[in-house]
C-alpha cells in the first residue's frame, strides 16, 4: 500500500487529504504531520485555558464565497451548510466591505471545525508537532526527517506550508527546485499580524451594537470582533449573556494592523500584548480585564504577492505549481 504524507493540517492539506481519499481508485496509508499542537493552521481556532467550551477564531474570522467560487466550489459549500459546519453570517460587521453577489459564512463551532471535518473524512493519521526538516530520495521513496525521532519513508510528499518554510526544507527536495521556479517562490509575499484572544468571565457583559468592527484610525488594531456574537452564540441585541450560555464566558479577537505586525514581528508576545491592551482601551473604554488571554504571531498571514509558477525549459519538476 502506498504511503502518502501531507505536511501541513490547514485547510489545503486537510482538504488535499480528504481528497486523495476520495478520488484514488486504490487504498493508501494516508499521514499529516504539522509543527503545531493542533490542526487548522491559518483557520485556528483557540479554547481558553480556563474554560475549554468557551473558543476564539485567532485566524480566519468569515469565509466569503464570490458567484465565481459559489459554482466551481458548490458541492463543498453544499456539504459544509448541510452539515451545520458552515452558516450564513447575519451578525452586523462594521466597516466589511461587500462585493456584489459575494455572501459570507462563519463556523458556528469555530473555524478550525472545517479543517477537523475535512480531516475526520480523510481517515489520515495526523500527528501534531512533527517539524520537517530534511526530505531526500532514497531507492525510489522519499526519507522524511523531523526535528525529533527516526525520518521514515513515503512514497508521495505534498507540502501545504507557507513557501518560506518550504524553501528552508534541506536536502534533495531543495536540488528539485529550479532556479527560475526558487525566484519565483522567493517573489512569493506575506503579511504579518498578531492576533489576541481574550476570555471573560461569565456574566460578563460587553455592550456594543456590533459582532466584529473593523478599525481604520488606529496605528494597532484593524479588527475587534465579539466572537460569540460573530457566530450568533449566545447573543441578544447588545451582547447579553443569556441563561443558555450562563456558563460560558464572552471573547473577544483583535487583529492589529500590518504595518503593526511587521514592525513588531520580533518582538516579546507579552510585550506586544501590553500593546495591544493599551490601544484596545482608547476603543472600548472600560473594557473588562480579561480571565484569560492568548496572543497569536502570524508570520505568515495573508498572501501578498502570488506567483502561478511554470517550469523553465531546463527544468525536470513538475509541470506546473500554483502558490496560493
Amino acid at each position: 500500500m502506498a504511503r502518502v504524507l501531507i505536511v501541513g493540517a490547514g485547510l489545503t492539506g486537510s482538504l488535499c487529504a480528504a481528497l486523495i481519499r476520495k478520488e484514488l481508485p486504490r487504498p493508501v496509508h494516508l499521514a499529516v504531520w504539522d509543527e503545531a499542537g493542533d490542526s487548522g493552521g491559518r483557520m485556528t481556532t483557540a479554547r481558553s485555558p480556563c474554560n475549554p467550551q468557551s473558543t476564539v477564531d485567532l485566524g480566519a474570522q468569515y469565509i466569503t464565497c464570490t458567484p465565481h467560487y459559489a459554482k466551481q466550489h458548490q458541492s463543498f459549500y453544499v456539504d459544509l451548510l448541510a452539515l451545520g459546519i458552515l452558516k450564513p453570517l447575519t451578525s452586523p460587521i462594521e466597516g466589511m466591505m461587500m462585493k456584489e453577489g459575494d455572501c459570507n459564512f462563519v463556523a458556528p463551532q469555530g473555524v478550525s471545525s472545517i479543517i477537523k471535518h475535512y480531516l475526520d473524512e480523510s481517515g489520515a493519521d495526523v500527528y501534531f508537532r512533527h517539524c520537517v526538516t530534511q526530505i531526500n530520495l532514497r531507492n525510489d521513496k522519499w526519507e522524511v526527517s523531523k526535528d525529533k525521532g527516526p525520518p521514515e519513508l513515503f512514497d508521495i510528499v505534498v507540502l501545504t506550508m507557507p513557501v518560506p518554510q518550504i524553501l528552508q526544507l534541506q536536502g534533495d527536495v531543495a536540488n528539485l527546485i529550479s532556479k527560475c521556479q526558487r525566484q519565483q517562490l522567493e517573489s512569493v509575499s506575506y503579511s504579518s499580524r498578531y492576533a489576541l484572544g481574550l476570555f471573560y468571565e461569565a456574566g460578563t457583559k460587553i455592550d456594543v451594537p456590533w459582532a466584529g468592527q473593523y478599525i481604520t484610525s488606529n496605528p494597532c488594531i484593524r479588527f475587534i470582533s465579539i466572537d460569540n456574537k460573530k457566530r450568533n452564540i449566545g447573543c441578544v441585541l447588545v451582547f447579553l449573556i443569556t441563561p443558555e450560555s450562563s456558563e460560558i464566558g464572552p471573547s473577544l479577537v483583535v487583529h492589529t494592523t500590518v504595518p503593526f505586525g511587521v514592525s513588531h514581528l520580533e518582538h516579546s508576545t507579552e510585550a506586544v500584548q501590553e500593546l495591544i491592551f493599551q490601544h484596545l482601551e482608547g476603543i472600548l473604554p472600560g473594557l473588562p480585564r480579561p480571565v484569560a488571554t492568548i496572543c497569536q504571531k502570524w508570520r505568515h498571514s495573508q498572501v501578498g504577492c502570488a506567483s502561478r509558477i511554470r517550469t523553465c525549459e531546463t527544468s525536470s519538476c513538475c509541470a506546473h505549481v500554483d502558490v496560493p
